[in-house]
């Protein structure tokens, strides 16, 4: 089962630090440009960077505690805080009217729970 934890951490690593180094390396107008990320229209560059931010670390604080066995607590924290961002963006969308954006954020949120409690209980390190 700690394989399986596992890999769920890096393909959620790998997809958060995407997400949010695009957020971070595009401006808000260049955002805007692409019709997935209407959801960036009401708020303000400096918060699309702070989210941004927050995925990057999250993604890195996932992945390397476990890996250099130091403070591996920020795991779960890690994953508890992509869960939160991911609550986040799918009140969003669901204001915004864009239900086919939510799913894609359901399944990030799953998953994130998933290793939190794997990496809080059963699979701890």
């Amino acid at each position: 089962m700690n394989l399986v934890v596992w890999i769920v951490t890096a393909l959620l690593a790998a997809l958060f630090l995407m997400a949010g180094t695009m957020k971070l390396a595009k401006s808000k107008e260049q955002l805007l440009a692409d019709p997935r990320m209407g959801w960036a229209e009401p708020f303000p560059a400096n918060l699309i960077k702070l989210i941004g931010a927050a995925e990057v670390l999250g993604a890195l604080g996932l992945v390397l505690p476990g890996a250099l066995d130091i403070a591996t607590w920020l795991v779960p924290a890690a994953a508890i805080g992509l869960a939160i961002i991911m609550v986040g963006a799918i009140v969003t969308h669901a204001r915004r009217g864009e239900l086919p954006n939510i799913g894609m954020n359901v399944v990030l949120l799953v998953l994130s729970v998933f290793v939190a409690v794997e990496r809080i209980g059963p699979q701890a390190f």
